[in-house]
């Protein structure tokens, strides 16, 4: 699981990478991201408008999103916050992943993820992962419109190079390919999803 990221990017790298209008005093200069932290998240640009979109390519937006989504007040834990998405069929994902407005790109340069104990120490491993292709990559994220808006990670299972270190789950990150990105913001939920799968173990740095 995913509890820490790290973006080394100040909010106009960010923003130019990806093609994003951001606030020119958005005070993002770039750190580690925990939960319950606010993060720059990329949208399509549509949270405040209703109604259906308009044609031509939206405007992307940089915008600062709260990691963790409220769960449902039935499922009887009300104080701890929802940071991945393990199934994206589940009734409380599903109608937000299938509006592709609800959709977002996570920028990010390194994820945290837990790994196998160290025989050593009796501790579990903590798992740096970079990608080698891109060092400035974008994970998979939907949001959801509470009190503050919120987002959360989608997950898929640990490619070859992390099972091996004991890593069961890691974070969806999307091909360095601006039309991968594009899909995930913009395309219907029946080619979006094939998005979620694990990244190549070649791609992945390790630390």
């Amino acid at each position: 699981m995913t509890v820490l990221y790290r973006l080394a990017a100040d909010a106009a790298a960010i923003a130019r990478h990806f093609t994003a209008r951001a606030d020119p005093g958005d005070p993002w200069a770039g750190g580690t991201i925990a939960p319950g932290s606010f993060a720059p998240v990329v949208t399509a640009g549509r949270e405040f408008v209703a109604g259906p979109r308009p044609p031509g390519e939206p405007e992307r937006r940089l915008v600062p999103r709260l990691w963790g989504v409220p769960p449902l007040p039935s499922a009887g834990d009300t104080g701890r916050a929802v940071l991945t998405v393990r199934n994206p069929d589940s009734p409380f994902w599903i109608g937000n992943l299938r509006n592709s407005e609800f959709r977002c790109l996570i920028p990010a340069t390194a994820a945290m993820l837990w790994g196998g104990t160290d025989p050593t120490t009796g501790r579990r491993r903590q798992v740096w992962l970079s990608c080698s292709d891109q060092p400035l990559f974008a994970m998979a994220g939907v949001w959801k419109d509470s009190e503050v808006a919120s987002f959360a990670l989608l997950t898929c299972p640990a490619n070859a190079a992390l099972r091996e270190l004991g890593v069961e789950r890691m974070p969806v990150i999307l091909p360095a390919d601006p039309a991968a990105q594009r899909l995930w913001l913009l395309g219907g939920w029946d080619r979006a999803s094939a998005l979620v799968a694990p990244y190549a173990s070649g791609l992945t740095r390790l630390d």
